[in-house]
């Protein structure tokens, strides 16, 4: 683990593999990168593996400001730091989110995307989903809890300007509706789906071998022969 001074912020980063094109993992909310250790353990025999505690996740610094557009520029600027762009981006959750943004705004850092059960708006998610999202909330006060009620506030439409590899993955009884990843899928140009069954919003990340094979193929079309 180290840190590095981004925007004013010690954010906490690891690094795991030393052969392989580059790969930035990104966690959900409430969580840091040691949510996803045990798939990028398998992703390094392949790859350069990145992994980022978000402001205000993990043993990186508080801001008031913990926007998802704010992780955004600090993800651009840790790349741009570290040299390692552009790179293939695997984002899960508020992490997916993340990506999108980044991929908005900085496209040159991006080489591909893999979207693990991404959302556009708090109104894409099932009544069910954010109920229990309004209870934290209302039990915590976490400001990470307000941050799935209030955004993010991304335009189906700008997803056109993403023209990368794309893979949308969801979990069969995810967070929000099947139709809300079709449409993801439909508007990203390189876009692609995947309905892992009998998953839901995070168990084909935590504890399942259900995502890693697809996923060290879909990084592998971006390696050079």
């Amino acid at each position: 683990m180290a840190t590095l001074t981004i925007h004013g912020l010690e954010l906490w980063h690891d690094t795991l593999g030393t052969q392989g094109s580059p790969v930035l993992m990104l966690h959900g909310n409430g969580e840091d990168h040691r949510s996803l250790l045990p798939l990028a353990r398998r992703l390094a025999r392949h790859h350069v593996v990145h992994l980022l505690d978000s402001r205000n996740h993990g043993r990186s610094g508080r801001h008031a400001d913990c926007s998802y557009a704010a992780m955004a520029r600090d993800t651009a600027a840790f790349i741009d730091a570290q040299g390692t762009g552009p790179l293939a981006i695997v984002g899960f959750s508020d992490g997916a989110i993340i990506a999108l943004l980044l991929a908005l705004a900085r496209p040159e850092l991006v080489t591909r995307l893999a979207l693990l059960g991404p959302n556009l708006s708090p109104a894409d998610f099932k009544p069910e989903a954010r109920a229990w999202i309004e209870s934290q909330w209302a039990a915590t006060q976490d400001p990470l809890m307000q941050l799935m009620l209030t955004q993010p506030d991304i335009p189906l439409a700008e997803l056109r300007r993403i023209d990368v590899p794309a893979w949308v993955v969801a979990g069969e009884d995810d967070a929000c509706p099947r139709s809300v990843f079709e449409a993801i899928a439909a508007h990203l140009p390189q876009g692609r789906l995947s309905v892992l069954p009998g998953h839901d919003h995070a168990s084909y990340i935590f504890g399942s071998d259900a995502l890693a094979k697809p996923l060290r193929a879909f990084l592998a079309e971006g390696q050079p022969a």
